[in-house]
């Protein structure tokens, strides 16, 4: 899953699935029997199943693939059944972030395979589209938000459990759920809101209720102050550095840096302020605007908002540019300029689709940009709007998502707008919008149970700052997952979150932890687990941004689920949770494996035993690394240097001397050229100790400065 909100357009992806292929070789092509009246009847939405793909495949090792929908719905599901011999009884199902592609999974390798990695554990694997465009809960639109929120993941599962007993007999599967990000909201609503579905769930980077549009808003504040900073505050945060982050900052730069920080966001994170851009916020914005537009005008013009009595940093970054369109810019137009639009609206997943192609060849006409007579001034521009003054599309406006000279790129647009925009119209480029909602967030304090905001609260709890009549987040949350998390199921739960994380601040899990130690009591560790992951951030991909600075968190996901099946069907409780500490916002884990527990190694870097060696040219340096793992979390099975920042991981520590569940390294290098050198060691273990499987192997890294003079 890649954590990047698409316009989702589907319901013509059966067209290319409908000729079977031959049967397993050990056994029949599937006969659907009638449906159990009482597995179905709990949703009756979903009364009709149909199965339209029953076939044999061999990548990416041998399965049965079944693929099919219910009728009345656009939804459709793919399950990939295991030999009877590899099936373990039970089901992983993959929850997207929104609804997406049933098929979303066919052709990831290594790493990020979904169904290899389910298919090896034992497990038939399940993905659907998640109710398609009919059960998509948009503005206006009257659909029940918990259709792709949960109802349509919830019947797939209950389906696939009278396809798997036709294939292996007559016992209950249990079935395990996992998702991440929006992913994540949909995976807790489903078994909050259900019974006997899903045995367990690991949803991973999870947000709380008011995760959305502040954990954006916050960190967009932070960005436009401290632009030029970010340097410098990186220096004193990485190994070997001073540790003061506030070190040479002015009071407001000092004021938002301490802002961001006691909301949650990772400081260590800010390694990518180049690129990390504003994620979801373009997506989100214009459903700001729309479900509180009076906020827009009282930002500037109010006491007690920021816009009313201006900052000159502020002053300077807002752009009220008049001036004539020249020229739309399709996206043809813009690959033959050589501008990346990076379009947003939506792409084929899975099967070749002419429906999509017809769509893509229609949408061609549409602008993506637009060429004006003049270039708006030039600030550090994050987002705002394109307001059409003349013309047929008068009085709207166009989200933008960038500026390029003397052209600006369209953000999240209806095409019909975009359609009526044309050259000669009057317009104005105006950021003002998009300045004002980047303290939304001081105007969007809930209850004490959010102790990020109590920064914004007086000395009698009270916010400090004028509020808005409705919180935006847990209006969000409802419509993503169908309902707002409060901690409450049956089954038993796995969180994974990640320290680094800039779009779901680790906070948050300690929120729900609350939630659900409210309602299991002393029983929590019966039931219930968190685990913090260091050095990673939100995506789950195996190529994180940055290889000397992140790692992959998919291996302790992975093992998370067969945990989580050992737990619920043997008896096998999981590794302990995580220990941390709350401390002003930020999650704070122990420095030892022993202590911090979890299931992620723990590593300590030295250069001539310290995190900051000083050398001259071609002097030796010790390097040194330590790597801990944690009780009954498995052993080492690979230790690998990166020595020039390159990423590469060039120099490999001895294998044989894997295989253990703590490893010291030491290396003598030397460097031929004056610099400051980041080394990195990155480890990872495996909980059987082996070295040749892609799944299951926890990743960690560790650094060490070394100033070369």
């Amino acid at each position: 899953m890649k954590h990047r909100v698409r316009v989702q357009i589907s319901g013509f992806l059966l067209a290319a699935m409908l000729v079977l292929s031959h049967p397993l070789a050990n056994a029949a092509s599937l006969v659907i029997a009638a449906p159990d009246a009482k597995a179905l009847a709990a949703d009756p939405l979903f009364k009709e199943p149909f199965i339209d793909v029953d076939e044999s495949r061999d990548a990416p090792m041998r399965h049965r693939y079944v693929h099919g929908g219910f009728k009345g719905t656009d939804t459709r599901f793919s399950f990939y059944f295991p030999p009877k011999a590899k099936y373990l009884g039970h089901f992983f199902q993959y929850i997207t972030p929104v609804p997406d592609s049933e098929t979303l999974s066919q052709g990831n390798q290594g790493e990020e395979d979904r169904i290899g990695f389910s298919l090896a554990s034992g497990a038939y694997f399940i993905e659907t589209n998640g109710g398609g465009p009919a059960g998509m809960a948009m503005p206006g639109s009257g659909v029940d938000p918990s259709i792709a929120g949960y109802r349509a993941n919830a019947a797939a599962a209950r389906y696939s459990r009278i396809v798997a007993q036709q294939i292996y007999g007559n016992k209950r599967p249990y079935g395990y759920a996992f998702g991440g990000s929006g992913g994540a909201f949909r995976t807790i609503g489903g078994i909050e809101n259900t019974v006997d579905v899903w045995d367990g769930v690991v949803p991973y980077v999870i947000g709380s209720p008011m995760a959305i549009p502040n954990v954006f808003s916050v960190r967009m504040h932070a960005m436009r102050v401290l632009k030029d900073k970010f340097p410098q505050i990186l220096d004193a945060l990485d190994a070997g550095g001073s540790g003061d982050m506030y070190a040479g900052l002015n009071d407001e730069e000092a004021g938002a840096l301490r802002e961001v920080t006691r909301m949650g966001f990772p400081p260590k994170s800010w390694f990518g302020y180049k690129t990390m851009g504003v994620h979801a916020f373009a997506v989100l914005y214009p459903g700001i605007v729309q479900a509180d537009p009076q906020y827009f005008t009282d930002f500037w013009h109010v006491p007690g908002y920021l816009g009313a009595n201006p900052p000159q940093s502020l002053t300077m970054a807002r752009i009220q540019h008049r001036t004539t369109l020249e020229l739309p810019i399709t996206e043809a137009d813009a690959a033959r300029r050589g501008l990346e639009v990076n379009h947003l609206t939506g792409q084929a997943r899975g099967t070749a689709d002419k429906a999509w192609q017809a769509m893509q060849d229609a949408a061609a006409k549409i602008p993506v940009a637009f060429q004006l007579a003049d270039a708006p001034p030039k600030v550090d521009f994050l987002g705002g709007d394109l307001m059409i003054l003349t013309g047929a599309a008068a009085g709207m406006k166009v989200p933008l998502r960038q500026i390029v000279g003397n052209v600006v790129v369209v953000g999240v647009a209806d095409p019909k707008v975009l359609s009526l925009i044309a050259a000669g119209d009057q317009v104005q480029v105006d950021n003002s919008n998009f300045l004002a909602a980047q303290t939304y967030h001081r105007h969007q304090v809930p209850g004490p149970d959010y102790y990020v905001w109590d920064q914004f609260r007086g000395p009698e709890g009270k916010p400090v700052y004028p509020q808005r009549p409705v919180l935006l987040g847990p209006l969000f949350a409802a419509n993503a997952s169908g309902s707002v998390q409060n901690g409450k199921f049956q089954g038993r739960m796995i969180v994974i979150e990640n320290l680094w994380d800039r779009e779901a601040f680790p906070w948050q899990a300690d929120w729900y932890r609350t939630k659900v130690q409210q309602n299991l009591g002393n029983r929590l560790d019966d039931g219930f687990r968190l685990w913090f992951v260091d050095h990673a951030l939100h995506g789950d991909s195996t190529k994180q941004e940055d290889p000397t600075y992140t790692v992959s968190y998919l291996g302790v996901l992975q093992q998370a689920l067969r945990d989580l099946a050992n737990w619920v069907e043997k008896g096998q409780p999981p590794p302990q949770s995580t220990a941390y500490e709350m401390v002003a916002g930020q999650v704070v884990v122990p420095p030892t494996a022993a202590e911090r527990k979890g299931i992620q190694p723990v590593i300590t870097v030295e250069a001539n035993g310290h995190a900051r060696a000083e050398v001259a040219v071609g002097e030796p340096v010790t390097l040194t690394a330590r790597i801990d793992v944690p009780k009954q979390a498995g052993s080492i099975v690979s230790a690998e240097w990166d020595l020039d920042g390159s990423g590469s991981y060039g120099v490999k520590a001895d294998p044989n001397e894997t295989r253990a569940p703590f490893l010291n390294v030491k290396l003598l290098h030397s460097f031929d050229k004056a610099g400051t050198y980041f080394v990195t060691f990155r480890a990872a273990s495996q909980r059987n100790g082996d070295r040749g499987t892609p799944f299951a192997r926890v990743q960690n890294l560790g650094r060490a400065r070394v100033v070369v003079k």
